[in-house]
Protein backbone atom coordinates (compact mmCIF):
# COMPACT_ATOMS: atom_id res chain seq x y z
CA UNK A 1 0.00 0.00 0.00
CA UNK A 2 1.39 3.26 -1.33
CA UNK A 3 1.82 5.89 1.68
CA UNK A 4 -0.01 9.47 0.78
CA UNK A 5 2.97 11.54 -1.01
CA UNK A 6 2.89 14.10 2.21
CA UNK A 7 3.84 11.38 4.28
CA UNK A 8 6.70 10.52 1.74
CA UNK A 9 8.05 14.32 2.22
CA UNK A 10 11.29 14.78 3.48
CA UNK A 11 9.99 17.81 6.12
CA UNK A 12 7.48 15.21 7.31
CA UNK A 13 9.81 12.50 7.32
CA UNK A 14 12.59 14.61 9.56
CA UNK A 15 9.76 15.91 11.97
CA UNK A 16 9.04 11.54 12.51
CA UNK A 17 13.17 11.49 13.62
CA UNK A 18 13.00 14.52 15.63
CA UNK A 19 10.22 12.89 17.04
CA UNK A 20 11.26 9.94 17.64
CA UNK A 21 14.79 11.39 19.22
CA UNK A 22 12.52 13.63 21.15
CA UNK A 23 10.63 10.50 22.76
CA UNK A 24 13.85 8.50 23.34
CA UNK A 25 14.91 11.70 25.13
CA UNK A 26 12.02 12.12 27.55
CA UNK A 27 11.71 8.46 27.89
CA UNK A 28 15.39 8.53 29.52
CA UNK A 29 14.61 11.69 31.40
CA UNK A 30 11.01 10.31 32.93
CA UNK A 31 13.12 7.38 33.84
CA UNK A 32 15.60 9.98 35.62
CA UNK A 33 12.50 11.46 37.44
CA UNK A 34 11.03 8.30 38.38
CA UNK A 35 14.05 6.62 39.90
CA UNK A 36 15.07 10.24 41.69
CA UNK A 37 11.84 10.58 42.69
CA UNK A 38 11.24 6.68 44.24
CA UNK A 39 14.68 7.09 45.72
CA UNK A 40 14.12 10.28 47.52
CA UNK A 41 10.59 8.94 48.77
CA UNK A 42 12.14 5.64 49.82
CA UNK A 43 15.54 7.96 51.50
CA UNK A 44 12.36 9.94 53.57
CA UNK A 45 10.45 6.98 54.48
CA UNK A 46 13.93 4.92 55.60
CA UNK A 47 14.56 8.35 57.38
CA UNK A 48 11.64 8.50 59.30
CA UNK A 49 11.46 4.77 60.44
CA UNK A 50 14.64 5.35 61.70
CA UNK A 51 13.84 7.47 63.98
CA UNK A 52 10.68 5.85 64.85
CA UNK A 53 13.12 2.64 65.79
CA UNK A 54 15.58 4.58 67.73
CA UNK A 55 12.62 6.21 69.82
CA UNK A 56 10.87 2.88 70.63
CA UNK A 57 14.65 1.53 71.38
CA UNK A 58 15.42 4.26 73.43
CA UNK A 59 11.94 3.53 75.69
CA UNK A 60 13.35 -0.10 75.91
CA UNK A 61 16.55 0.84 77.08
CA UNK A 62 15.21 3.14 79.79
CA UNK A 63 11.94 0.51 80.45
CA UNK A 64 12.79 -2.58 79.74
CA UNK A 65 10.50 -4.62 77.51
CA UNK A 66 7.27 -3.99 79.37
CA UNK A 67 8.02 0.18 78.91
CA UNK A 68 8.88 -0.45 75.40
CA UNK A 69 4.90 -2.88 74.91
CA UNK A 70 3.42 -0.18 76.65
CA UNK A 71 4.49 2.73 73.92
CA UNK A 72 3.59 0.21 71.00
CA UNK A 73 0.39 0.19 72.34
CA UNK A 74 0.21 3.73 72.92
CA UNK A 75 1.29 4.52 69.59
CA UNK A 76 -0.35 1.67 67.40
CA UNK A 77 -3.79 2.72 68.33
CA UNK A 78 -2.96 6.96 67.94
CA UNK A 79 -2.69 8.69 64.37
CA UNK A 80 1.10 7.63 64.19
CA UNK A 81 1.65 6.71 60.75
CA UNK A 82 3.65 3.74 61.08
CA UNK A 83 3.54 -0.12 61.35
CA UNK A 84 4.68 -2.14 64.74
CA UNK A 85 5.48 -5.59 65.89
CA UNK A 86 7.18 -6.73 69.14
CA UNK A 87 7.88 -10.23 70.04
CA UNK A 88 9.63 -11.90 72.48
CA UNK A 89 12.37 -14.63 72.17
CA UNK A 90 11.16 -17.30 71.13
CA UNK A 91 9.02 -15.28 68.25
CA UNK A 92 5.82 -14.73 69.96
CA UNK A 93 3.61 -11.88 69.59
CA UNK A 94 3.52 -9.33 72.15
CA UNK A 95 2.13 -6.47 70.56
CA UNK A 96 1.59 -4.38 67.32
CA UNK A 97 -0.53 -3.13 64.93
CA UNK A 98 0.43 -6.13 62.49
CA UNK A 99 -0.08 -9.98 62.99
CA UNK A 100 3.13 -10.95 62.02
CA UNK A 101 6.87 -9.28 60.60
CA UNK A 102 7.33 -9.36 57.41
CA UNK A 103 10.50 -10.86 57.70
CA UNK A 104 9.76 -14.37 58.73
CA UNK A 105 13.73 -15.43 57.74
CA UNK A 106 14.96 -12.76 60.16
CA UNK A 107 18.34 -14.22 61.48
CA UNK A 108 18.86 -10.70 63.87
CA UNK A 109 22.50 -9.80 62.44
CA UNK A 110 21.69 -6.21 62.52
CA UNK A 111 18.76 -3.82 61.12
CA UNK A 112 17.02 -5.30 58.16
CA UNK A 113 15.11 -3.20 55.61
CA UNK A 114 12.22 -4.76 53.47
CA UNK A 115 9.60 -3.72 50.73
CA UNK A 116 6.64 -5.41 50.91
CA UNK A 117 2.60 -5.12 50.86
CA UNK A 118 0.11 -4.73 53.68
CA UNK A 119 -3.36 -4.89 53.41
CA UNK A 120 -6.23 -2.79 54.48
CA UNK A 121 -9.83 -2.49 54.18
CA UNK A 122 -11.32 0.82 52.79
CA UNK A 123 -15.12 2.51 54.15
CA UNK A 124 -17.00 -0.12 51.41
CA UNK A 125 -14.97 -3.20 52.78
CA UNK A 126 -12.93 -3.63 50.02
CA UNK A 127 -9.38 -4.78 50.69
CA UNK A 128 -6.53 -2.64 49.35
CA UNK A 129 -2.98 -4.03 48.98
CA UNK A 130 -0.46 -1.17 49.55
CA UNK A 131 3.29 -0.80 49.49
CA UNK A 132 4.91 -0.63 52.40
CA UNK A 133 8.82 -0.63 53.91
CA UNK A 134 10.23 -1.19 57.20
CA UNK A 135 13.36 -2.22 59.22
CA UNK A 136 13.39 -5.67 61.62
CA UNK A 137 15.93 -5.49 64.76
CA UNK A 138 16.70 -8.20 67.74
CA UNK A 139 16.83 -5.87 71.31
CA UNK A 140 19.70 -5.97 73.86
CA UNK A 141 17.04 -8.92 75.42
CA UNK A 142 16.42 -10.63 72.50
CA UNK A 143 13.24 -9.29 71.60
CA UNK A 144 12.48 -9.00 67.60
CA UNK A 145 10.83 -5.00 66.64
CA UNK A 146 9.70 -4.09 63.56
CA UNK A 147 8.96 -0.91 62.50
CA UNK A 148 7.28 0.14 59.03
CA UNK A 149 5.54 2.90 56.87
CA UNK A 150 2.78 2.37 54.44
CA UNK A 151 4.09 4.38 51.40
CA UNK A 152 1.75 3.83 48.90
CA UNK A 153 0.49 7.82 49.41
CA UNK A 154 4.14 8.69 48.32
CA UNK A 155 4.39 6.31 45.46
CA UNK A 156 0.85 7.02 44.33
CA UNK A 157 2.46 10.84 44.50
CA UNK A 158 5.37 9.67 41.82
CA UNK A 159 3.15 8.02 39.69
CA UNK A 160 0.83 10.84 39.32
CA UNK A 161 3.88 12.92 38.59
CA UNK A 162 4.75 10.01 36.13
CA UNK A 163 1.46 9.98 34.59
CA UNK A 164 1.61 13.71 34.04
CA UNK A 165 4.79 13.88 32.39
CA UNK A 166 3.39 11.34 30.36
CA UNK A 167 0.68 13.10 29.00
CA UNK A 168 2.57 15.88 28.35
CA UNK A 169 5.36 14.35 25.98
CA UNK A 170 2.20 13.00 24.29
CA UNK A 171 0.89 16.11 23.84
CA UNK A 172 4.00 17.46 23.16
CA UNK A 173 4.23 14.50 19.86
CA UNK A 174 0.08 15.12 19.07
CA UNK A 175 1.35 18.62 18.46
CA UNK A 176 4.43 18.15 16.92
CA UNK A 177 2.94 15.43 14.22
CA UNK A 178 0.46 18.35 13.59
CA UNK A 179 3.28 20.70 13.15
CA UNK A 180 5.13 18.65 10.60
CA UNK A 181 2.44 17.51 8.61
CA UNK A 182 1.62 21.72 8.23
CA UNK A 183 5.38 22.37 7.56
CA UNK A 184 5.27 19.61 5.00
CA UNK A 185 2.37 21.04 3.40
CA UNK A 186 3.68 24.46 3.44
CA UNK A 187 7.09 23.13 2.10
CA UNK A 188 5.95 20.64 -0.18
CA UNK A 189 3.37 23.31 -1.91
CA UNK A 190 6.67 25.48 -1.76
CA UNK A 191 8.43 22.61 -3.60
CA UNK A 192 5.84 22.00 -5.83
CA UNK A 193 6.31 25.05 -7.72
CA UNK A 194 9.78 24.50 -8.37
CA UNK A 195 8.98 21.08 -9.65
CA UNK A 196 6.43 22.50 -11.71
CA UNK A 197 8.84 25.23 -12.97
CA UNK A 198 11.45 22.28 -13.37
CA UNK A 199 8.96 20.15 -15.78
CA UNK A 200 7.58 23.16 -17.50
CA UNK A 201 11.49 23.78 -18.38
CA UNK A 202 12.19 19.97 -19.51
CA UNK A 203 9.00 20.45 -21.61
CA UNK A 204 10.47 23.35 -23.54
CA UNK A 205 9.32 25.94 -21.79
CA UNK A 206 12.60 28.84 -21.17
CA UNK A 207 10.29 31.60 -20.38
CA UNK A 208 8.97 29.75 -16.97
CA UNK A 209 10.05 31.31 -13.61
CA UNK A 210 9.86 30.12 -10.46
CA UNK A 211 7.55 32.45 -7.64
CA UNK A 212 9.36 34.98 -5.38
CA UNK A 213 7.28 34.83 -2.25
CA UNK A 214 8.95 37.51 -0.85
CA UNK A 215 9.63 35.74 2.91
CA UNK A 216 13.43 36.56 2.25
CA UNK A 217 14.01 32.73 3.31
CA UNK A 218 16.72 30.00 1.55
CA UNK A 219 13.03 29.07 -0.85
CA UNK A 220 13.19 32.83 -1.78
CA UNK A 221 17.03 32.54 -2.66
CA UNK A 222 16.54 29.11 -4.26
CA UNK A 223 13.62 30.41 -6.47
CA UNK A 224 16.06 33.29 -7.44
CA UNK A 225 18.77 31.23 -8.28
CA UNK A 226 17.02 29.21 -10.51
CA UNK A 227 15.39 32.55 -12.45
CA UNK A 228 18.71 33.76 -12.64
CA UNK A 229 20.05 30.49 -14.07
CA UNK A 230 17.21 30.33 -16.22
CA UNK A 231 17.80 34.09 -17.55
CA UNK A 232 21.13 32.99 -18.39
CA UNK A 233 20.09 29.83 -20.17
CA UNK A 234 17.70 31.94 -22.19
CA UNK A 235 20.10 34.50 -23.30
CA UNK A 236 22.52 31.77 -23.91
CA UNK A 237 19.99 29.86 -26.26
CA UNK A 238 18.91 32.83 -27.60
CA UNK A 239 22.79 33.76 -28.51
CA UNK A 240 23.01 30.13 -29.78
CA UNK A 241 19.87 30.86 -32.54
CA UNK A 242 21.39 34.03 -33.58
CA UNK A 243 24.62 32.72 -33.80
CA UNK A 244 23.72 30.34 -36.17
CA UNK A 245 21.85 32.95 -37.90
CA UNK A 246 25.30 35.25 -38.26
CA UNK A 247 27.35 31.91 -38.81
CA UNK A 248 24.90 30.93 -41.77
CA UNK A 249 25.22 34.70 -42.74
CA UNK A 250 28.29 35.43 -42.71
CA UNK A 251 30.07 32.32 -43.65
CA UNK A 252 27.69 31.93 -46.64
CA UNK A 253 29.42 34.33 -48.94
CA UNK A 254 32.96 33.38 -48.05
CA UNK A 255 32.27 29.96 -48.48
CA UNK A 256 30.13 30.91 -51.84
CA UNK A 257 32.80 32.95 -53.00
CA UNK A 258 35.73 30.20 -52.24
CA UNK A 259 33.32 27.51 -54.09
CA UNK A 260 33.14 29.79 -57.14
CA UNK A 261 36.17 30.92 -57.45
CA UNK A 262 37.32 27.56 -57.57
CA UNK A 263 34.90 25.79 -59.87
CA UNK A 264 36.43 28.89 -61.87
CA UNK A 265 39.74 28.03 -61.61
CA UNK A 266 39.05 24.41 -62.31
CA UNK A 267 37.24 25.27 -65.33
CA UNK A 268 40.31 27.64 -66.69
CA UNK A 269 42.40 24.86 -65.74
CA UNK A 270 41.21 22.81 -67.95
CA UNK A 271 40.59 25.46 -70.66
CA UNK A 272 44.44 26.46 -70.17
CA UNK A 273 42.76 30.11 -69.29
CA UNK A 274 44.15 31.77 -66.22
CA UNK A 275 46.06 31.82 -63.34
CA UNK A 276 45.62 28.75 -61.20
CA UNK A 277 48.31 29.84 -58.10
CA UNK A 278 46.40 33.51 -58.06
CA UNK A 279 43.34 31.68 -57.81
CA UNK A 280 44.49 29.24 -54.60
CA UNK A 281 46.11 32.05 -53.01
CA UNK A 282 42.64 34.07 -53.29
CA UNK A 283 40.91 31.04 -52.01
CA UNK A 284 43.43 30.58 -49.20
CA UNK A 285 42.91 33.79 -48.24
CA UNK A 286 38.90 32.87 -48.01
CA UNK A 287 39.34 29.57 -45.66
CA UNK A 288 41.91 31.78 -43.59
CA UNK A 289 38.68 34.09 -43.10
CA UNK A 290 36.75 31.29 -42.30
CA UNK A 291 38.95 29.51 -39.77
CA UNK A 292 39.54 32.94 -37.73
CA UNK A 293 35.88 33.01 -37.78
CA UNK A 294 35.89 29.49 -35.59
CA UNK A 295 38.92 30.01 -33.90
CA UNK A 296 37.84 33.02 -32.35
CA UNK A 297 34.69 30.81 -31.45
CA UNK A 298 36.81 28.26 -30.14
CA UNK A 299 38.43 30.94 -27.77
CA UNK A 300 35.48 32.42 -26.47
CA UNK A 301 33.64 29.03 -25.78
CA UNK A 302 36.90 28.14 -24.02
CA UNK A 303 37.03 31.09 -21.73
CA UNK A 304 33.76 31.05 -20.80
CA UNK A 305 34.06 27.09 -20.17
CA UNK A 306 36.82 27.58 -17.60
CA UNK A 307 35.58 30.25 -15.62
CA UNK A 308 38.82 31.96 -15.58
CA UNK A 309 41.94 32.36 -17.97
CA UNK A 310 44.31 29.16 -18.04
CA UNK A 311 47.84 29.25 -17.26
CA UNK A 312 47.95 32.61 -16.01
CA UNK A 313 51.52 34.31 -14.68
CA UNK A 314 52.94 37.19 -13.58
CA UNK A 315 54.14 40.05 -16.20
CA UNK A 316 54.91 43.83 -17.13
CA UNK A 317 51.95 44.52 -19.11
CA UNK A 318 53.22 47.71 -20.12
CA UNK A 319 56.02 45.58 -22.63
CA UNK A 320 53.06 43.74 -23.78
CA UNK A 321 51.53 47.21 -24.76
CA UNK A 322 55.02 48.69 -26.28
CA UNK A 323 55.01 45.55 -28.58
CA UNK A 324 51.47 46.21 -29.65
CA UNK A 325 51.92 49.86 -30.37
CA UNK A 326 55.08 48.77 -32.45
CA UNK A 327 53.29 46.30 -34.44
CA UNK A 328 50.18 48.51 -35.21
CA UNK A 329 51.50 51.46 -35.80
CA UNK A 330 52.69 50.22 -39.05
CA UNK A 331 49.56 49.54 -40.16
CA UNK A 332 47.69 53.10 -39.38
CA UNK A 333 50.83 54.31 -41.22
CA UNK A 334 49.94 52.66 -44.02
CA UNK A 335 45.91 53.18 -43.89
CA UNK A 336 46.87 57.00 -43.04
CA UNK A 337 45.77 57.37 -39.50
CA UNK A 338 47.62 59.16 -37.07
CA UNK A 339 49.05 56.90 -34.13
CA UNK A 340 50.29 57.62 -30.64
CA UNK A 341 51.18 55.51 -27.52
CA UNK A 342 50.90 56.44 -23.96
CA UNK A 343 52.18 53.60 -21.77
CA UNK A 344 53.29 53.84 -18.32
CA UNK A 345 55.75 51.91 -17.28
CA UNK A 346 56.18 48.68 -14.21
CA UNK A 347 52.70 47.34 -14.93
CA UNK A 348 52.86 44.37 -13.39
CA UNK A 349 49.79 42.16 -13.71
CA UNK A 350 49.20 38.26 -13.57
CA UNK A 351 46.97 37.05 -16.19
CA UNK A 352 47.63 34.79 -19.18
CA UNK A 353 49.65 36.73 -21.88
CA UNK A 354 48.62 35.05 -25.04
CA UNK A 355 45.03 35.82 -24.47
CA UNK A 356 45.24 39.94 -23.26
CA UNK A 357 47.47 39.98 -26.21
CA UNK A 358 44.47 38.71 -28.29
CA UNK A 359 42.21 41.04 -27.07
CA UNK A 360 44.50 44.42 -27.45
CA UNK A 361 44.99 43.03 -31.28
CA UNK A 362 40.93 42.70 -31.39
CA UNK A 363 40.63 46.45 -29.99
CA UNK A 364 43.08 47.74 -32.67
CA UNK A 365 42.04 45.62 -35.69
CA UNK A 366 38.66 47.26 -35.03
CA UNK A 367 40.04 50.61 -34.34
CA UNK A 368 41.81 50.37 -37.41
CA UNK A 369 38.86 48.83 -39.44
CA UNK A 370 36.14 51.38 -38.79
CA UNK A 371 38.41 54.63 -38.11
CA UNK A 372 38.73 56.42 -41.81
CA UNK A 373 41.73 57.67 -43.23
CA UNK A 374 43.14 60.98 -41.75
CA UNK A 375 41.84 59.78 -38.41
CA UNK A 376 43.75 59.33 -35.11
CA UNK A 377 44.02 56.25 -32.99
CA UNK A 378 45.40 56.48 -28.84
CA UNK A 379 46.72 53.45 -26.91
CA UNK A 380 47.10 54.13 -23.42
CA UNK A 381 48.39 51.99 -20.62
CA UNK A 382 48.02 52.83 -17.24
CA UNK A 383 46.65 52.62 -13.58
CA UNK A 384 44.11 53.70 -12.28
CA UNK A 385 43.80 55.38 -9.03
CA UNK A 386 42.01 52.05 -7.44
CA UNK A 387 44.54 50.54 -8.12
CA UNK A 388 43.35 48.81 -11.57
CA UNK A 389 44.86 48.43 -14.89
CA UNK A 390 43.75 49.82 -17.86
CA UNK A 391 44.07 49.42 -21.53
CA UNK A 392 42.42 51.86 -23.75
CA UNK A 393 42.15 52.37 -27.17
CA UNK A 394 40.35 55.42 -28.61
CA UNK A 395 39.74 55.96 -32.26
CA UNK A 396 37.76 59.03 -34.26
CA UNK A 397 35.53 56.86 -36.19
CA UNK A 398 31.62 56.78 -36.51
CA UNK A 399 31.48 55.32 -32.59
CA UNK A 400 29.16 52.89 -31.35
CA UNK A 401 25.27 54.43 -29.84
CA UNK A 402 24.65 54.49 -26.66
CA UNK A 403 21.78 52.20 -27.31
CA UNK A 404 23.82 49.53 -29.03
CA UNK A 405 27.41 49.05 -26.67
CA UNK A 406 25.36 46.35 -24.52
CA UNK A 407 24.99 44.37 -27.47
CA UNK A 408 27.79 45.35 -29.65
CA UNK A 409 30.08 42.94 -27.23
CA UNK A 410 27.95 39.52 -27.80
CA UNK A 411 28.40 36.79 -30.34
CA UNK A 412 27.83 37.62 -34.00
CA UNK A 413 26.15 41.11 -33.55
CA UNK A 414 27.19 43.58 -36.05
CA UNK A 415 25.96 47.11 -36.37
CA UNK A 416 23.85 48.10 -40.05
CA UNK A 417 27.37 50.07 -40.75
CA UNK A 418 30.04 47.76 -40.41
CA UNK A 419 28.05 45.07 -42.51
CA UNK A 420 30.55 45.99 -45.22
CA UNK A 421 33.40 45.61 -43.26
CA UNK A 422 34.83 42.05 -43.50
CA UNK A 423 34.40 40.16 -40.02
CA UNK A 424 32.25 38.07 -38.16
CA UNK A 425 31.02 40.42 -34.90
CA UNK A 426 33.20 38.30 -32.75
CA UNK A 427 36.11 40.80 -31.74
CA UNK A 428 34.52 42.42 -28.36
CA UNK A 429 32.53 39.12 -27.60
CA UNK A 430 36.08 37.89 -27.19
CA UNK A 431 37.46 40.78 -25.68
CA UNK A 432 34.87 40.77 -23.20
CA UNK A 433 35.21 36.71 -22.47
CA UNK A 434 39.14 37.62 -21.91
CA UNK A 435 38.19 40.41 -19.51
CA UNK A 436 35.63 38.36 -17.69
CA UNK A 437 38.00 35.37 -17.11
CA UNK A 438 40.55 37.79 -15.55
CA UNK A 439 38.06 39.28 -13.44
CA UNK A 440 37.69 42.26 -15.16
CA UNK A 441 35.49 44.31 -17.57
CA UNK A 442 35.17 45.82 -20.69
CA UNK A 443 33.79 49.61 -20.66
CA UNK A 444 32.94 51.91 -24.33
CA UNK A 445 32.63 55.26 -24.03
CA UNK A 446 32.44 57.91 -26.28
CA UNK A 447 35.44 58.91 -28.28
CA UNK A 448 37.35 62.36 -28.30
CA UNK A 449 34.33 64.00 -30.51
CA UNK A 450 35.03 65.00 -33.76
CA UNK A 451 38.87 64.65 -35.76
CA UNK A 452 39.35 66.25 -38.93
CA UNK A 453 35.83 66.10 -39.33
CA UNK A 454 35.52 62.51 -38.43
CA UNK A 455 33.82 61.21 -35.44
CA UNK A 456 32.29 61.35 -32.70
CA UNK A 457 34.83 58.58 -31.87
CA UNK A 458 35.02 55.80 -29.48
CA UNK A 459 36.81 55.10 -26.43
CA UNK A 460 37.06 50.97 -25.50
CA UNK A 461 38.99 50.08 -22.45
CA UNK A 462 39.77 46.77 -20.82
CA UNK A 463 40.03 47.25 -17.48
CA UNK A 464 41.58 44.38 -14.75
CA UNK A 465 42.21 44.09 -11.03
CA UNK A 466 45.21 44.98 -9.38
CA UNK A 467 47.18 42.41 -8.06
CA UNK A 468 47.06 42.34 -4.41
Amino acid sequence: MRLPRLLRTTPFRLTLLFLALFAAAASAFLGYIYVATAGEVNRRADAEISREMESLEAAYRQGGVNALNQTIVERATGERPFLYFLADKTGKRISGSIEASPLEDFEGDGPSWSSFKVTEVDLDGAEMRNAARGVQERLAGGEVLFVGADVAASEGYVRKIVRALWGAGALVIILGLAGGVLISRNVSRSMQGLVDLVAAVQAGDLHARAKVRGARDEYDELAEGLNDMLDRIERLMGGLRHAGDAIAHDLRSPLTRLRARMEVALIDAENGKGDPVAALETALQDADGVLKTFNAVLAIARLQAAGQAPDQTSFDSSELARDMAELYEFSCEDKGLDFKAEITPALNIRGNREFIAQALANLLDNAIKYTPSGGAIMLRARRRSSGELEFSITDTGPGVPDEDRARVVQRFVRLENSRSEPGAGLGLSLVQAVAASHGGRLELAEGPGEYNGMGPGLRVALVLPRIE
